[in-house]
């Protein structure tokens, strides 16, 4: 909307994880160097890296990934509160370790990742395990974490995993009973806010890769930028772009200090002490108004010379049609996050999302919410993407966003347009532009899907045999218009027609059948009692 305005190119300041936007500060470079280093001590062990929401871990994390060699071999974990089981399940689905079908034990589990590894480590290969939001795992699996590292040759552990999370993940590794696990971290780093130099630095740099071609921000709009984000690179965004969305709409070519506060109002929610102020404020101005009106219609009567009623008389006034009330302006995301409260903010997120495939969810302390979707005949998918990736999957899911005050809140997508989408916030639906939801939204999301049988497991790799593979072939022949084949091999003719599946829904065409792949291939032969996204069905 307001690009052009300014000259620019593009939208500068959207949280889509565009390398071109990538800034690294001095301090994000030398979290950088301290975690590639840990990396390469040792070959294994834990590397922790903490920061305040915000500050750009996980970015961090994609710059760290992107420098790795091609013989690292990476598992990404985005939502860890899962038991110990859930966890190292959604560990071998990401590095497509086949493991017993149905409900594996740990110990099976365990065992499928000692082998693989062993063989990674034969191959020459080596493997990273990342795990985001750190500071929410488990006793429990924080310990099962431990004992996977315990896996070595006489020179080298075989798996590193990287622990990311908020400032709460320093206390939770210093806690007594986890003291054998702190003392293999190799590595650690806590991140902080950008320094003024460094907020100023970072708007310049966005700025001109949207193709800024004179100032935008006064000097003192920066000061303030800076002051009411104190450094934290997602507030910093999104103060800035509804700065230039207000500069824009008032038809100002430079942003000022009073256009950045009245944007962080607006983004970080009014103070509580003028919220209180609003009700009364409204209602003197009721009575102040119904006052005025009640003396300028006794005026009124007086000059136009009408009789005096006496007081037992009952007055005759005509009808008069009240005024519309005006359209209540739609609450911007950033408010409606700001009011939803953060107590059983994501419990309320997985009754909305189960309640869509008419499962009923009460989740209880401790419980971990896909235990019951197993309950149902359904699994948990964790995924970090675009829209495109969304929309490709066409499953109502849970998007984990960012509320003004950095605090995380959860929000149910119900459907997907072209350019906008419906969310279930609080019990209300709310139809935002897929631009504002970016704002908050860093791409991670959880969805429910159903398996076509409780055979088709994942992943399947050639030279699988089973029934697993058999619905494979059915599924394929019947999206090719083929017959299908009855051979349970996993053979070269059918990771051919694997591979080209994916290719054509965009899905990485290495002929495994992993979780997304079984995914897709599932909904497509979509029942009719199935959510989506696409036609609203629930």
């Amino acid at each position: 909307m307001y690009a052009s305005h300014f000259g620019l190119a593009e939208q500068p300041f959207s949280i889509a994880p565009d390398p071109r936007y990538l800034y690294l500060s001095d301090g994000h470079r030398e979290a950088l160097a301290h975690l590639l280093w840990g990396l390469s001590e040792g070959g294994g062990g834990f590397v922790q890296l903490t920061g305040e929401v915000g500050t750009g871990k996980t970015t961090l994390c994609r710059a760290l990934l992107e420098q790795l060699p091609p013989a690292v071999d990476v598992a990404m974990v985005f939502n860890p509160a899962l038991t110990s089981v859930e966890l190292l399940a959604t560990v071998c689905d990401e590095l497509h370790v086949a493991y017993p079908a149905g409900a594996p034990s740990l110990k099976a589990l365990v065992d499928a990742l000692d082998r693989y590894l062993l063989d990674a480590h034969a191959r020459g290969r080596r493997t990273v395990l990342v795990i985001d939001e750190a500071q929410n795992l488990s006793r429990e699996v924080l310990e099962q974490l431990r004992l996977l590292t315990n896996l070595e040759t006489t020179r080298e552990k075989l798996l590193t995993i990287i622990l990311i999370g908020q400032p709460e993940l320093r206390q939770v590794l210093a806690r007594e009973d986890l003291r054998q696990l702190a003392q293999r971290v190799t590595a650690r780093y806590h991140l902080r806010p950008f320094t003024p130099a460094e907020t100023h630095a970072y708007v310049m740099h966005r700025l001109q890769v949207a193709g800024q071609r004179r100032p935008i921000f006064r000097p003192s709009a920066l000061r303030t930028l800076h002051r009411l984000s104190r450094g934290i690179p997602r507030l910093i965004n999104t103060i800035s772009d509804r700065a230039l969305l207000g500069a824009y709409a008032g038809g100002r070519a430079l942003v000022d200090a009073p256009t950045v506060r009245r944007a962080a109002r607006e983004v970080l929610g009014t103070p509580a002490r003028l919220r209180r102020w609003v009700p009364v404020a409204s209602a003197a101005a009721l009575v102040a108004a119904v006052a005025t009106g009640a003396v300028l219609a006794t005026t009124r009567l007086n000059v136009l010379g009408a009789r005096p009623v006496a007081a037992t008389t009952p007055a005759v006034v005509a009808p008069v049609e009240p005024p519309r009330a005006a359209e209540p302006p739609r609450p911007s995301l950033g408010e409606v996050l700001s009011e939803t409260p953060v107590d059983h903010d994501q419990t309320a997120a997985f009754q909305a999302l189960y309640a869509r495939w008419h499962v009923d969810y009460r989740g209880k302390s401790g419980e971990a919410a896909c235990d019951r979707a197993r309950e149902a005949g359904l699994r948990c998918l964790f995924r970090i993407g675009t829209w495109s990736v969304v929309r490709r999957l066409d499953l109502p899911a849970i998007l984990e966003l960012d509320a003004p005050s950095g605090d995380k809140r959860h929000a149910v997508l119900t459907s997907l347009a072209d350019d906008t989408a419906t969310l279930e916030i609080g019990g209300r639906a709310l139809t935002l532009p897929l631009a504002e939801i970016e704002r908050a939204w860093d791409g991670a999301f959880i969805a429910l899907w159903r398996p076509p049988s409780p055979a088709a497991t994942a992943p399947l790799a050639p030279g699988a045999r089973g029934t697993s593979v058999l619905w494979v072939r059915d599924r394929l022949a019947e999206i090719e218009g083929k017959l299908a084949g009855r051979s349970e091999l996993y053979d070269d003719e059918l990771k051919r027609r694997v591979t080209s599946f994916q290719r054509a829904q965009h899905l990485t065409p290495d002929g495994i059948v992993g979780e997304e792949t079984l995914v897709r291939l599932a909904t497509l032969a979509r029942d009719s009692t199935a959510p989506s996204l696409s036609t609203g069905v629930r």
